[in-house]
């Protein structure tokens, strides 16, 4: 019989320097993402060097994100997010470094862009299983909701903030990411909250993190719901390419490209605030399917756009879309995953999260590369409405969802 974890092991200040440290490295990422987009567009002027922004930073997560995941569950989650954020702040004052130095070589910035992926590689399987040891069990899908919340007000508020720093320059633009990531890295090094319960195995690494993956591979919702999400960002990702869209099709400027990375978030934000108020309850993986079939179409209405404001809409309506799916996917992990699993699990489900999105976005510069700008952003979504009508047939368990608690670990084999 499992016994429920004291309230007092749980403090307020915890979940709220969680959160804290969570918006600001997020909205340093997306202010240094805006900022390294520009910039490598305007030294090689292709969208494939665009393209290998997403790779350089995919290659280091892929190898890393796992065994991160194993040593994430062995030692301290807060220590080992601590230790990343800080390294994050290092790859930012490289990038400062380089830009006052007026370097013009695409290739020093791909090799700090490595840099940061592997510290990305870590953060990202310690971040995703924290959430958990720091709230009540009964107020986890809650929580869950506040924290994308927090996480979209970021993600609108750091490629807006990236556009206009930039208009003072990269120098001004660095130096704030550096101060954010420093910033969300004392922030989690502080955290307490409730430490991990059940008995870690004693197995070696390489078997450790077998079992991870053996355990989301044999949750067939669970892994429904991730591949459903890599396949159809993957493929229907366009973010990738809003430099071209924001400099040669929509004439925008770096400003311009701050809103049109922004507007997916927004539409985020608003879905994840009335998720917070009202959690999906009943219909999931219906729900879950529809979303991501609006992303596809809002993705082919996107590359069509020649609007500015259009695009905009077309963008939000994207990211609101997105949300559905990225709120229903974390839950579905958090719930199905026992608590000596969190960090191995959150590393698989992180790899997927990086696949699509860094590997998407190089899949987006190889093929505006072959086929042009517009048609690759409409045939991706395209795609990602293929990949829906596949994986409702391929996984019924995850259409059939009613409610998420019945993915926990008592009623999911």
């Amino acid at each position: 019989m499992t016994t429920t974890p004291s309230p007092t092991l749980y403090r307020h200040r915890d979940l709220a320097l969680f959160l804290a440290g969570r918006f600001l490295g997020t909205a340093a990422m997306l202010v240094q993402s805006v900022a390294i987009g520009w910039q490598i567009y305007e030294i090689e002027r292709t969208p494939l060097a665009l393209g290998l922004v997403g790779l350089c930073q995919f290659l280091p997560m892929f190898l890393l994100t796992l065994p991160a995941g194993e040593i994430t569950d062995r030692l301290n989650q807060r220590t080992v997010l601590a230790a990343a954020m800080m390294l994050q702040g290092v790859c930012g004052a490289l990038f400062l470094g380089l830009s006052l130095a007026h370097v013009g070589n695409a290739v020093a910035f791909y090799a700090v862009l490595v840099l940061f992926g592997a510290a990305r590689g870590f953060s990202a399987p310690a971040g995703s299983s924290l959430l958990a040891f720091l709230v009540p069990p009964e107020r986890l899908a809650r929580s869950i909701a506040v924290n994308s919340s927090v996480f979209m007000v970021a993600v609108i508020a750091g490629p807006a903030l990236g556009g206009f720093l930039y208009a003072f320059g990269p120098g001004a633009t660095y130096g704030v990411c550096v101060a954010g990531f420093l910033a969300s890295g004392a922030c989690m090094a502080t955290l307490g909250g409730r430490k991990r319960t059940g008995a870690a195995s004693a197995d070696g690494m390489l078997a450790r993190v077998v079992e991870g993956i053996r355990f989301v591979r044999e949750r067939r919702v669970v892994f429904g719901a991730l591949s459903l999400d890599l396949f159809a960002v993957l493929l229907g990702g366009a973010t990738a390419l809003l430099p071209v869209f924001a400099r040669d099709i929509l004439h925008a400027g770096p400003i311009g490209l701050g809103l049109l990375r922004s507007a997916p978030a927004v539409g985020a934000a608003v879905v994840a605030f009335a998720l917070a108020r009202h959690p999906l309850e009943r219909g999931t993986g219906r729900k879950m399917f529809a979303a991501v079939a609006v992303f596809g179409i809002a993705t082919i209405v996107f590359g069509l756009s020649r609007n500015f404001f259009l695009s905009l809409a077309a963008l939000f309506v994207l990211g609101a879309s997105d949300m559905i799916s990225v709120f229903v996917r974390h839950a579905l992990v958090n719930f199905a995953t026992p608590d000596e699993m969190r960090g191995r699990v959150g590393s698989v489900n992180m790899l997927f999260i990086g696949a699509s999105n860094e590997l998407g976005e190089f899949e987006s510069g190889v093929t505006a590369a072959l086929f042009g700008t517009v048609p690759a952003v409409v045939l991706g979504g395209l795609g990602t409405l293929a990949v829906v009508a596949a994986w409702m047939k391929l996984f019924p368990p995850l259409r059939t969802v009613d409610r998420l608690s019945d993915v926990a670990p008592d009623h999911q084999r």
